[in-house]
């Protein structure tokens, strides 16, 4: 049984920086991507950013040149970066893992990220 553990969110000032990571406890397999993304208060969750298992990496526009995500060696631990936060990045985070196929397969709790001042 997969499990998604997500640590990191928090309380930040606009500009500030957070660090969310996830793992993927019990996947054993190749996934076609591991990532974020969030939920803002009353819509629906968007893709933030995602690494494929080859590899590649995608990002929603609005946090392209200041969210990096990464993976540890592992494979089954990313880590999303954020700098430069602003108060429209508040929101729930979420980790998510998508297999081949259609739509995410496995979804973490959630991490809240507060960016305010």
């Amino acid at each position: 049984q997969v499990q998604l553990v997500e640590s990191g969110g928090g309380l930040v000032q606009p500009g500030g920086s957070l660090r969310l990571s996830c793992t993927a406890s019990g996947n054993n397999a190749k996934y076609y991507y591991l990532g974020w993304y969030r939920q803002f208060p009353g819509d629906q969750r968007e893709l933030a950013a995602v690494i494929t298992f080859d590899g590649n990496t995608l990002y929603e526009d609005s946090v392209k040149g200041r969210f990096t995500i990464s993976r540890d060696n592992d494979m089954n631990t990313v880590f999303l970066q954020m700098n430069s936060l602003k108060p429209e990045d508040t929101g729930i985070y979420l980790c998510a893992l998508r297999y081949a196929g259609y739509g995410v397969d496995y979804w973490g709790n959630g991490t809240l990220v507060t960016v305010s001042s």
